[in-house]
């Protein structure tokens, strides 16, 4: 009997020293830094992926130094399951509960990608081609099969994507990427139309942003988009043509070489504003929140006309007389006395300056 009992002591010291052995190895695991050969690492946990096979990896790597104790660790910590995909940065020290935790919190290394206001549809999509970043799957398809694939409700896709820089995980597609970027414009436009103000000429959210489009080309300073946001506004209640240049410009296409001319003004295309008496088909720029607030709470007062000072400002005129004026003063350099001090200055439209006295006489 003392035998047997002697023997179940042994045992159980054995065993307790052991596991108390077993316990100081995990331990030692847990508080160890990874084994990286540089200061910063990046790695990719699979869409898919699990504990035990990131635990292979990254041992494989030579990173940690036990599989086994990586993924015990998940298992006690109930992170198991909670690997989320993505690629991550991995910093020299980090330990392995600080990398199960980082692969958990889904903190991958995101990518931006930025559309600027006043860009068009086309140009954001070359935003988003950055080779090895994203993954492109919409490939050349026209803009019917476009405003379809993405879900947007109208016949052209110019004008519905919010200007703003997001960002995404590696492998993300462009279908994923313009979807975001229209669904906030929409967002944006819904909210936006809900305060507008009363009496507008605009009837619905659409044009709203085919008006805020031209406003974001006229210009770029906060300052002057109410203001000819106003201008607009009145020309439009009075049934006047809106001639704005950058309405010209993009109904000329790849046409345009940077000069417009008389030629151009007269053009009939569906978005000379020159020629046609309303607003164009379709915006003719990615607008931002600012140029959409300003077409739907546009400046108050009396000014019809507006060009460009040269030096990134306009000048605003309430009749044709002054306007003629303020083009030959500061388009052909022609000084005119009968111009009023101007105000601070603020950034203006270039299109135009392309316009002289006798363009400006039919109503510019």
């Amino acid at each position: 009997m003392k035998t047997i009992v002697s023997t179940l002591l042994v045992l159980a010291l054995v065993g307790g020293a052991m596991a108390w052995g077993g316990f100081g190895l995990y331990q030692d695991f847990l508080a160890t830094p990874l084994q990286l050969e540089d200061d910063r690492a990046v790695y990719r946990v699979r869409e898919g992926a699990t504990i035990r096979g990131v635990a292979h990896d990254l041992a494989d790597r030579g990173w940690i130094s036990s599989r086994f104790l990586f993924t015990l660790h998940a298992y006690e910590t109930e992170q198991q399951n909670a690997l989320k995909a993505g690629e991550y940065a991995i910093e020299a020290g980090m330990r392995p509960p600080e990398l199960l935790a980082l692969f958990a919190s889904g903190r991958s290394i995101q990518f931006p990608v930025t559309f600027v206001p006043g860009t068009t549809f086309r140009e954001a999509l070359a935003a988003i081609a950055e080779p090895g970043v994203f993954e492109m799957v919409l490939g050349d398809l026209a803009d019917e099969a476009l405003v379809e694939r993405l879900g947007i409700e109208a016949e052209h896709p110019e004008g519905w994507l919010f200007p703003d820089t997001y960002l995404f995980d590696r492998g993300t597609t462009d279908e994923e990427i313009l979807r975001r970027a229209h669904a906030r414009m929409r967002r944006v436009l819904d909210e936006e139309w809900a305060g507008r103000s009363d009496d507008l000429p605009i009837e619905t959210p659409y044009e709203a942003l085919i008006l805020a489009s031209i406003v974001e080309k006229e210009t770029g300073r906060a300052g002057e988009r109410p203001r000819i946001a106003g201008v607009f506004t009145r020309r439009l209640e009075q049934g006047m043509r809106l001639q704005t240049d950058p309405t010209v410009i993009y109904g000329l296409g790849d046409e345009f070489d940077g000069d417009i001319t008389r030629e151009h003004l007269r053009r009939e295309t569906p978005y000379n504003t020159y020629v046609i008496p309303a607003l164009p088909p379709t915006p003719i720029a990615l607008p931002g929140r600012e140029a959409i607030h300003a077409v739907l709470h546009p400046a108050d007062g009396d000014e019809l006309f507006f060009v460009a000072r040269g030096d990134g400002s306009h000048y605003f005129s309430a009749t044709l007389d002054e306007h003629n004026c303020a083009v030959r003063h500061y388009q052909l350099n022609q000084p005119c006395a009968d111009l009023r001090q101007p105000e601070p200055e603020t950034e203006t439209d270039a299109g135009a300056a392309a316009q002289d006295a006798e363009t400006a006489a039919a109503g510019t």
